[in-house]
Parts: structure tokens; sequence; C-alpha cells
């Protein structure tokens, strides 16, 4: 209930150099002057809003000192919140933050449900879903690409186009309304007219903005990659050039690597969820022939394959395989160990290879990357980069548009049938309604409580 005063950690659980209570509702203010003892004024309240005061936290009714603290009131509508909110920063051990938490529990605010903070904005109309969804995809940023995108959800510019997409749509509703309540002035064809070209726009956007979904969930979820390939063709050695680290061993033994290896890496802005595998290949050893098939599974599993293969060695029956196995897959070609004497047979791979682009690299001396971070912003920005805020970036958003696709196509052949105003009002109201899903406007409690469900405690 909004009613309530809660309180959680803003920060994350660990040693660090600060961490952060916040405490939001009717009552943070008094909850903070309880345990809060400044050093410069008599009262928290003395203190203009968005002033850091610094003092301590003392246990109530006694001189135990918890804590050195700088304490930040915020008064509503002010605030992340729009209520009256109080940060206290203090050091940011696991106990000062644990103490001082349980202190405001005491003085009487509760303990906050996961993205509540932002929950209490959504619902003040400080934020809109689309924003509040977009304050986790900032926190959750593993690239500058993933973070503008974010930014700009948070900024609001994928907001206003929904809106003014809404608009649109009412507009739509409203003429084709008044010909239904004012037969007599003969406005009702005009106003289907106008509604069957409106329509065809509005379903025109939709369809660029649908063309961007994949774009926009790979910038904010990574893209699933595989570096697969025969033992020793350099796939560990790909993956720590990438990373610029020696995450993966590096040998000349073939087999070095009989379990998959997990990391994002930043591939020119683009998150990649990278696996680097064991090495395809007959094999007796039980371990590493469970490596193998994970491997394979892998390959199933994985948005983007990239399949290695030595330049340094003729193309074998492996070789072949692996190229089978990535046949009807999204993958790239890499020619490895270009820095060594050739004896590869780069005609007949190129004729093997089919529609997968082949790249010569030397994973080694870092040669060809580049070539391979382009082929990989070819792949992402199938559609060309547009305005990072503009970027359909989630499954929810996907559905959304286009169950509203669906309704506007509705309402298209209602209008093609020469069916009355009215029924190509239910179909524009319930595409109106539908888009307001997005922004919040018309969403249930219950899916609302489910999308900050997905948040973490403190924000």
């Amino acid at each position: 209930m909004q009613a309530d005063t809660i309180s959680a950690i803003a920060t994350a659980i660990g040693e660090g150099g600060i961490g952060i209570i916040r405490i939001s509702g009717d009552q943070a203010l008094t909850i903070a002057e309880k345990i809060f003892k400044p050093r410069k004024y008599k009262s928290l309240r003395e203190v203009r809003s968005h002033q850091a005061a610094y003092g301590v936290i003392v246990r109530p009714g006694t001189d135990i000192v918890i804590d050195e603290v700088l304490c930040l009131p915020m008064y509503g509508p002010h605030s992340y919140t729009r209520e009256d909110v109080v940060e206290i920063h203090c050091h940011g051990g696991v106990m000062p933050l644990k103490e001082i938490l349980a202190l405001t529990f005491e003085q009487g605010a509760r303990l906050a449900e996961p993205g509540e903070f932002t929950k209490r904005a959504f619902l003040n109309g400080r934020l809109d879903l689309s924003q509040a969804q977009a304050v986790m995809d900032i926190i959750q940023s593993k690239t500058e690409a993933s973070l503008r995108l974010a930014e700009g959800h948070l900024a609001g510019r994928f907001s206003e186009k929904i809106q003014s997409l809404r608009h649109s749509i009412l507009e739509m509703i409203a003429h084709l309304e008044a010909s239904i309540d004012f037969p007599e002035d003969d406005i009702e064809d005009l106003a289907t007219d106008e509604a069957c070209n409106k329509i065809m726009e509005i379903r025109a956007i939709l369809g660029q903005m649908l063309a961007t979904a994949k774009t926009g969930r790979i910038l904010r979820e990574g893209l699933e990659t595989a570096i697969i390939g025969k033992p020793n063709v350099g796939k560990s050695s790909l993956l720590n050039a990438l990373l610029q680290e020696n995450r993966a061993i590096v040998t000349d033994i073939p087999g070095t690597t009989r379990d998959s290896i997990e990391e994002y890496v930043d591939i020119g802005g683009i998150p990649l969820k990278i696996i680097d595998t064991a090495g395809i290949r007959k094999t007796e050893d039980l371990v590493e022939k469970i490596g193998v098939d994970k491997a394979r599974d892998y390959v199933n599993r994985a948005s983007l394959v990239l399949a290695m293969f030595d330049f340094s060695r003729e193309i074998s029956v492996e070789d072949e395989e692996i190229l089978q196995l990535i046949k009807d897959k999204q993958a790239l070609i890499l020619l490895n160990k270009t820095d060594l004497a050739g004896k590869f047979e780069l005609a007949r791979m190129k004729s093997l290879a089919g529609q997968h682009r082949v790249i010569e690299i030397s994973a080694f001396a870092e040669k060809g990357l580049d070539a391979l971070t382009e082929a990989i912003q070819a792949i992402v920005y199938d559609n060309g980069i547009q305005p990072e805020g503009c970027f359909v970036n989630s499954v929810r958003q996907v559905e959304i548009l286009r169950q509203t696709e669906l309704h506007l196509a509705a309402a298209a052949k209602t209008i093609e049938n020469t069916l009355s105003a009215d029924f190509i009002v239910i179909d524009l109201r319930s595409a109106w309604e539908k888009l307001g899903e997005i922004t919040g406007d018309t969403v249930g409690e219950d899916i609302i409580d489910q999308i900050f469900s997905q948040f973490c405690i403190g924000k």
C-alpha cells in the first residue's frame, strides 16, 4: 500500500566506499529524524531539499553511534517517487547497512518490495510504464549502445511515439463518432475515407517499429553466440582476444577446453553472450565427449555461431561435419591462424560456406577482428541503425504492437466491407486501448505487479 513508508538498501550488498539506504513515504522524514543526528542543524527538517547534511546514525534512546553518514532529504513531489524521500549515505560494509536498515524498520518503515520505489514513481505519474521498465534496463545494460537504448526509453522518446499514435487513433474515433451523432451533416463517408488512409499510415509505422524488435532485444539482452570448431583451431584464443584478458586456457594440446565458458563481451557496442565450447571431434574420453555434446547443443541454441577453422591446415572431414552442422544457422566462418603458412583450400571453403560470410583472422595476432566486428554489426543492425530510443526492446512490447496492428487490420477490413462507422470505432478503440498498455495508461494492476516484481529491491 502506498500509505506505508518503505525502506530498503539501494546499493549492491558487499564491501564498498558508500552504501545507501532509501526511505520513501509520508513518514520518511520523521523516521530519519529519530535515528539521524546532524552536526550542523538541530533537526533534519532544517535541511533544504536535495541538500546533504553530515551527522551520525544513533540508536534511539542511547548515545550509541552506528556510523558517520550523509543524510539527503528530498521533499515530494520533487523526488524520485514524488513522495518525501530520505537517503542515508553510510559506509558500504554489510553491517552498517543492515544495522541502519533495521533501525528504520523499528521506527515504522517496512521493507520495500522489489521495484516498489519505481512502482510508486509510476503510480504517482512521474514515469510511464515504458520509462519505468527502462530504469531496470539502465541498471542491467552491458554496453554503451544498450545504455543509450535504455536512456532513450527513460527520456520518453519511445513513449512519445506511442502517445502520438494513440492520439491519431483517438482523432479517428472522434471523427467517426461525430458522423454517427450527426448523420444529417453527411460526413460519414468523408470520416471513413480519412480513417482508411490514417489506418494505412499507422500500420506502416507499426511495421517499422516491429522491424527494430530483433535489434532492440539484442541490445537489451545480448546476442547468444557460440564459438565452435575442432580442437586447437584457436577458439579460446579468440575469446581471450575479444575479452582482452586470459580467460580461457590456451595450449597446443588438443582438447584443452572440455567444458563451455560463458562471458559477456562488448563487440562494437553490441553485448555478446559468448560461449567458448569444447573442440568438436570423435573421442573416447568420457569427459571430453560430454563437452563435445554440449558444444553441439549450444550450436542449436545460439542465435549466432562463430565457426572457426585452422588456415594452416587442410580442410578435414571434421571441418566438413562442422559446416554441415551450421548449414541452417546464422553463422560467420572464421579462418584463423592466417599469420602462419597457409595450407587451406580457400576457394573450396568459400564454396562449402554457402551463404555464410568468410572472414580471415589471426586471434593470436589480433588481426581481422575489426572485420568480425563489422560483420556482427551488419547482422544485428540489418534494418539500419536508428535512434536508440525508438527501438522496441521487449517481448511484451512486440506482442502489444502486434495485437494493435491486428485490431487496425480488422478496422481496415470493416471499412472494406462497407460496414457502419460504429463497427469501425469498436476496432479502433481496441487498438487505442491495446497501445496504451505500453505506457501503462490502460494496463491492469496484475500486469503492473508482475512487471515491477522483476526489479531488484531498493529500486
